[in-house]
């Protein structure tokens, strides 16, 4: 059955209109990406922080909790697929994942570890069920025959609604934190993922998305989903508690780090075999369709390690190695709005730094305390301390809305263009778009590299953050030509019945990147030349676009067979 035929045939609209459907799920989209971004821009600052209420984790410990919540919550999606394909059907599944998200954002307001690591778990598995079945409902709206032509631009435009709520999330962390404290902004992100399923509950009744609320049949050929369970999910589990054990019981100390990085990659291990499996049972055009997903999922990997240092690595870059006092009408505008965070270099006690910006420990391992400024003027040269007064800086969660603002901005500019060279029939293919988001996003590395550059010694003196905003914007660029063209690609080649599972390997391949961004950053100390540590992501992301030009005349090809597009 092919995938048009999975959705309720309806007389065809005027061809080059979107449909309202599209509308009501960019709303719901955006707020829960609203809720998401919020939420994930302060959790690393919020792990480590040991002068305003955080957690006063260690660095390593902070980045991999961090590194292993973006796994996770792009790892579920693989079972929540498969359930809402199967079973639920997507709105209902949506609904779940909404409800479980948003009591893990409130969750997170509540004091003690234990509220803390329930309440990503509630997250993690309400993504789950969300995140691919909203994804996968839009794709079943424009496998309309008159809508197809459309697709592409509907990604994009469904793909701004989520960089609109990701834009404005950080300015209200900010003012939260500042004002109130921590648990009021993690509770807005509760708020704002309910206020997203209040706008599609109101409009559940639309003809286009009942019409795409469609459960795949189980064909005969299918995996039972008690079959998945036995020889996916529980080799998993087994997989990640060897993958805990055993490295540090044979080299005496995790192999990446910590004990939790070993174990998501031995869990991934029948994942992946999983995804293969169906390539090998595949036949014909599906085969072929497969096999090319499976390709980019595993080359999109080094795309996603990067876009997922937002929250890891260039946080730290932000909160650690980037000049952020606000200028006077800055801080005269922005503190108008809301509080500002603020410091001062008269002494007090706070820990220890080593010469490399590292927490100086005793014996026992425990953090050495002493008199001296806020952390913040470690690397500010002493004759431009403020001598006892204020400063007003700008919060390092503001850095992660310049992505976003950046995504509205380009992508009013690249659709149209896209649309002009479309009809000029000059459009590149979209795995020719891969192969130049890839090389665009390393070149968004190499930006950091010169930003460390720039300066006599990233310990000595704090960068300006115009390199942030430069790499930021280049790496957009990158994002804009991939992200997504993903979603897109999976709804053009997965086999119908797949739709869903194959989602949740696009997924997949983001929960690896972003294990890996979180691996990275739990070495972010070691890496004394910070240098070595971006240049690792130029190369993979250069390998990477390498790669897909190497197959892209048969990639085009498999494209076009399967959909009559490029």
């Amino acid at each position: 059955m092919s995938q048009s035929q999975d959705v309720i045939q309806r007389p065809l609209a005027k061809t080059g209109r979107h449909p309202k459907a599209l509308y009501v799920l960019f709303f719901t989209e955006m707020w829960e990406r609203f809720a998401y971004y919020l939420m994930v821009g302060i959790l690393l600052i919020y792990a480590t922080d040991t002068t305003t209420g955080g957690k006063g984790f260690s660095g390593k410990i902070g980045a991999d909790v961090v590194g292993s919540f973006i796994a996770l919550v792009y790892l579920t999606p693989f079972i929540g697929g498969l359930i809402a394909d199967r079973y639920l059907g997507y709105i209902k599944s949506i609904f779940i994942g909404g409800t479980l998200m948003a009591t893990g954002y409130i969750g997170l307001s509540l004091p003690g570890d234990t509220a803390m690591f329930v309440s990503l778990a509630f997250i993690i598995v309400g993504n789950g069920f969300f995140k691919p079945n909203i994804s996968t409902l839009l794709g079943n709206i424009y496998n309309r025959e008159d809508l197809k032509p459309l697709k592409d631009n509907a990604y994009n435009i469904f793909y701004m609604g989520i960089n609109i709520g990701a834009f404005f999330c950080n300015f209200v962390a900010a003012w939260l934190r500042n004002a109130y404290g921590w648990g009021y902004a993690f509770a807005a992100a509760g708020v704002g993922l309910i206020i997203g399923l209040i706008i599609l509950a109101i409009s559940i009744k639309n003809k286009e998305i009942k019409e795409a609320d469609v459960k795949k049949p189980v064909q005969a050929e299918d995996m039972p989903l008690s079959k998945i369970f036995s020889t996916v999910f529980l080799p998993a589990i087994i997989a990640a508690v060897i993958g805990w054990f055993l490295p540090k019981e044979i080299f005496g100390s995790a192999i990446m780090g910590t004990q939790a990085n070993d174990a998501f990659i031995f869990a991934c291990l029948p994942i992946i075999a999983f995804y293969i499996s169906l390539w090998v049972k595949a036949k014909g055009q599906d085969k072929k369709g497969i096999g090319a997903l499976l390709f980019i999922f595993a080359i999109a990997i080094a795309f996603w390690a990067i876009y997922n240092q937002n929250a890891t690595g260039l946080t730290l870059w932000a909160e650690k190695h980037t000049d952020r006092v606000a200028s006077a009408s800055t801080a005269r505008i922005t503190g108008a709005i809301f509080p500002m965070q603020k410091v001062t270099d008269t002494p007090r006690m706070v820990n220890k730094l080593d010469p490399y910006m590292r927490v100086a420990k005793d014996d026992s391992g425990h953090a050495i305390q002493e008199m001296g400024p806020d952390p913040y003027f470690f690397n500010v040269p002493k004759d431009q301390w403020p001598q006892g007064k204020e400063v007003k800086l700008t919060n390092t969660e503001l850095f992660q809305s310049i992505n976003p603002l950046f995504i509205v901005a380009l992508t009013l500019i690249f659709v149209p263009f896209f649309s002009f060279l479309r009809r000029r029939g000059k459009e590149p293919t979209t795995m020719s778009k891969f192969g130049m988001a890839l090389f665009i996003a390393g070149l968004s590395a190499l930006v950091m590299v010169f930003a460390i550059m720039s300066v006599p010694s990233i310990y000595t003196h704090k960068a300006s953050a115009i390199w942030l905003w430069l790499t930021y914007f280049i790496f957009t660029i990158s994002e804009i030509f991939l992200s997504p063209m993903g979603l897109s690609l999976v709804s053009k080649l997965a086999p119908a019945r797949l739709t869903a599972l194959m989602m949740g390997g696009w997924f997949l391949s983001t929960s690896i990147g972003g294990k890996v961004a979180g691996v990275m950053t739990s070495f972010w100390d070691d890496f004394t030349d910070k240098k070595m540590f971006f240049l690792i992501l130029v190369v993979a992301a250069f390998i990477g676009g390498i790669l897909i030009y190497s197959r892209i005349k048969s990639l085009n090809k498999i494209v076009k067979d399967k959909t009559g597009f490029d």
